[in-house]
């Protein structure tokens, strides 16, 4: 097996989140009963984050011994020119989808080379489906069956929207919950957008043609490196609110093409003053 084989590094992902998903559907039947803490930023963290990063990174370490790792919980790992991007349990608000017993959390991986990311994978798996793209081979969706990956349907963005009014919009985390530094850019984005709700991560339904704009506030490298891949290989882009590629952190913007990630950045951007 070649180490830089983008197929097999798909596959290897693919393992580990498969792993990471069984270990986490195991703590979120009994959520209740976890303990909950805060770290510094304020979210919450459980014991699960740590076990379902940690369950991961030792399948992709025992298969890629000499890669690099990043994780949320877990921290650096290494150096190198090939870097594995880690969450275990991405609540998209603070791992509070989770801790309440919301289906909507994942389990995110990222494989970047040279800066790049080339593999990204999410997988929901209290909803059984796996969300997964490797760089020049497309994005996919599929089901996830007794362990196994089945049903794999590729993804493709739907048609632009004919103004930022009419594109349908999710806004991560919901903005009830959005951080009081964010608020702002939030109004400004939900007085000029159609913000719908959404069954799984926005990002994924801007993928698969369910929506048209997704943007997530507050988010770090690995909320967004495999979630970019995906939207990117079905078609769309991703960027900052400053237009910036990957990486990046603070808001995130999916869109179906770059008009719409254009509007979406001049909405969310202060009003010039009179």
């Amino acid at each position: 097996m070649r180490t830089g084989d983008r197929h097999h590094d798909l596959d290897l992902a693919l393992a580990a989140a498969l792993s990471g998903a069984e270990l986490g559907l195991r703590y979120f039947h009994r959520v209740q009963e976890l303990a909950r803490e805060h770290k510094l930023d304020g979210s919450v963290v459980t014991a699960a984050d740590l076990a379902v990063e940690e369950q991961v990174r030792a399948v992709l370490r025992a298969a890629r011994p000499d890669d690099a790792f990043l994780g949320e919980e877990t921290g650096e790992l290494g150096a190198g020119r090939r870097r594995w991007i880690l969450d275990g349990i991405d609540g998209i608000d603070g791992t509070l989808v989770f801790v309440e017993g919301d289906d909507r959390w994942q389990t995110l991986i990222a494989l970047e080379e040279d800066g790049a990311v080339t593999v990204g994978v999410a997988i929901v798996p209290a909803q059984g489906q796996v969300w997964y793209a490797a760089r020049g081979r497309g994005a996919f969706v599929a089901d996830v069956v007794e362990g196994c990956v089945t049903g794999a349907r590729r993804l493709r963005v739907g048609g632009p929207p004919e103004s930022l009014r009419a594109a349908r919009t999710a806004v991560l985390p919901p903005v009830a919950m959005v951080p009081g530094r964010y608020r702002a850019e939030v109004d400004r984005l939900v007085g000029a957008a159609d913000v719908a709700d959404w069954r799984v991560h926005g990002a994924l339904l801007v993928a698969a043609g369910e929506l048209d704009l997704a943007v997530q506030v507050g988010g770090k490298v690995w909320d967004y490196a495999p979630l970019a891949l995906i939207v990117a290989e079905a078609g769309g882009v991703f960027g900052g609110d400053d237009g910036r590629p990957h990486p990046v952190t603070g808001t995130g913007v999916f869109a179906c093409d770059a008009r719409t990630a254009e509007r979406a950045r001049a909405a969310l951007a202060p009003r010039p003053e009179a």
